[in-house]
């Protein structure tokens, strides 16, 4: 299907966005989108579709999908801020919708760890919300933040050493 959508194929890649627009809008939302994640998937997948030759294949299409939404999302966020301060207004923090998967954490207990990731450098944030919130695994949280598997690695021991002397407990 991915070679089909490459060689230009508009049914092709229509299934590219029915299979992978609720883990890209997860993305999004997660990443600090919020109301704007519908807008910054679409800018998404315009974006993808436009790239699609310059797509290099045999790669995985999720991680470069979602480096794209991570840069949307980015892109949103510089923009609300610039406009924040050229307004003089406070930026508050991003605010994560609850998720199902969830529901088996307290809702006290997800907001307390909720406002604690909230709380960590963005490096440190965006990759504990790769490899734990959107599920994706070393390499492919390197290739959607644009960083090396050892940066993954060290900013994930880094935050989880955070999160553990802020009080948020695992059990």
């Amino acid at each position: 299907m991915l070679t089909s959508a490459i060689a230009g194929e508009r049914n092709a890649f229509a299934e590219l966005v029915r299979r992978h627009t609720p883990i890209a809008h997860r993305t999004a939302v997660l990443l600090g989108a919020g109301s704007d994640a519908d807008d910054v998937v679409q800018e998404a997948f315009v974006k993808a579709y436009r790239g699609l030759q310059r797509f290099r294949v045999g790669a995985p299409f999720r991680p470069w999908l979602l480096r794209i939404v991570a840069n949307e999302t980015s892109n949103l966020q510089r923009s609300v801020r610039r406009r924040r301060v050229r307004e003089g207004v406070d930026e508050p923090l991003p605010h994560v919708v609850d998720d199902p998967a969830d529901s088996a954490i307290s809702r006290d207990r997800q907001r307390l760890l909720r406002q604690a990731v909230q709380q960590l450098p963005s490096g440190l944030q965006m990759v504990v919300t790769c490899r734990y919130l959107l599920d994706l695994d070393e390499a492919e949280t390197a290739q959607v933040l644009g960083i090396a598997r050892g940066t993954v690695k060290s900013r994930n021991h880094r935050a989880l050493a955070r999160l553990r002397t802020s009080g948020v407990r695992s059990d």
